[in-house]
């Protein structure tokens, strides 16, 4: 062998005796076969092996089966975001002629894909109370698909009857789907109440420090998966293992950080019901919040994320208030180490049921900054209201 030849042929390495707490980063587009036979029949190997980078290396199949797990899954896929997540299970599902049931509190990007990308293409959608629980029978028609669910809404924060909708939707054929980015499996899994497909976005807690863009489903049918994925490579969809590996190693300290998050976000949603300021405070774990009584009965825990609605006329102060922040970042993720605040002024999204207050929320993110400095840079910003 020349030496350009060793250039770009790499020799193997003794791997005894190599053993790492750290999965490797396996990058790859191109996959090779042993000989010929193997790569003319390369289309005869499944989504659970190798036949192209972009459908997955070593790297992202560690963290498709740990997700699995977290889930009680069947199998986990990798998309480039939570939002690819959502659209990539709703392209997959429905098809012109079909019919998609959304909450009035879903994420606001997957109402713009069901008016500007399903509705153009023959897909018909309603907007539905997320309050409803098993009512959602009157709102299934026979061309109904999918029913979607978001458990908590990631702003104002309603708690749906997720098996009461199942059990529903089950009985009339229809699946169902979940993005469950506010809860994580740690402290709510979907599958084992009755959701066919959940769906999170591994930017916010699994990657947990704000520089990672990535979403997951997975699903209770190994079909349902098979069915994604050819969905996702005729549209050449995959995701990068170095991302993956990001997310690995967030996902080793997500229940530590989860659990802390969740303990203060709880402690601080007391305290702030009780300030001048406040009209209401939306925490799942407050019984003022609406569906308190299914996060009591179905969830392990409280995540980070929640809201506070502002006594009316006080919203006229929001520019100098959230300038005040000296701990809290000005932004609209969730899940990393920083501490977050983002407004949002929510009544002109609703369609299904009216928004209840005058002013709009504001919502909260706790991060891992001391407890005691947050606390007090929330009072800086709230003496500003009330000023």
């Amino acid at each position: 062998m020349r030496d350009q030849t060793r250039c770009v042929q790499h020799p193997p390495a003794k791997l005894d005796g190599y053993a790492s707490l750290a999965v490797p980063t396996y990058r790859a587009s191109t996959i090779v076969y042993p000989d010929g036979q193997s790569f003319l029949s390369r289309h005869e190997r499944g989504f659970d092996d190798y036949t192209y980078g972009m459908h997955g290396t070593p790297t992202t199949r560690v963290l498709e089966a740990q997700l699995t797990e977290l889930h009680g899954g069947a199998r986990t896929i990798l998309v480039p975001s939570g939002q690819a997540a959502i659209s990539m299970v709703m392209l997959t599902l429905l098809e012109p002629g079909d019919h998609v049931l959304i909450p009035d509190h879903a994420y606001g990007p997957v109402r713009s894909l069901c008016r500007n990308y399903l509705a153009p293409r023959g897909v018909d959608h309603t907007i539905y109370d997320p309050m409803i629980g098993g009512g959602i029978a009157d709102l299934i028609r026979p061309e109904t698909r999918l029913v979607w669910v978001e458990s908590p809404g990631s702003g104002t924060m309603e708690v749906q009857d997720v098996p009461a909708i199942a059990a529903v939707a089950k009985a009339r054929g229809v699946l169902v789907g979940c993005d469950n980015t506010w809860a994580t499996p740690l402290l709510f899994k979907p599958l084992a109440h009755g959701v066919d497909v959940a769906v999170e976005a591994l930017t916010k807690y699994v990657g947990g420090h704000s520089d990672l863009l990535m979403g997951s489903i997975t699903v209770a049918d190994v079909a349902l998966r098979d069915r994604i994925k050819l969905v996702m490579r005729d549209l050449g969809i995959g995701v990068s293992p170095d991302e993956a590996s990001l997310a690995l190693r967030g996902l080793e300290t997500m229940a530590v950080r989860l659990a802390h998050m969740g303990r203060v976000s709880e402690a601080f949603a007391r305290r702030l019901a009780e300030h001048p300021a406040v009209e209401t405070v939306l925490h799942p774990a407050l019984p003022s919040c609406p569906g308190h009584e299914f996060w009591k009965r179905d969830f392990a825990g409280s995540a980070s994320v929640f809201s506070i609605v502002l006594k009316p006329g006080l919203e006229v102060r929001i520019e100098p208030a959230l300038s005040a922040l000296k701990v809290f970042a000005i932004g609209a993720s969730w899940g990393g180490t920083r501490s977050l605040i983002a407004p949002a002024n929510v009544a002109g999204d609703r369609v299904a049921v009216p928004w209840p207050h005058e002013s709009g929320l504001i919502r909260i993110n706790i991060g891992l900054e001391d407890p005691d400095d947050l606390w007090a840079d929330l009072e800086a910003m709230l003496a500003v209201f009330s000023g």
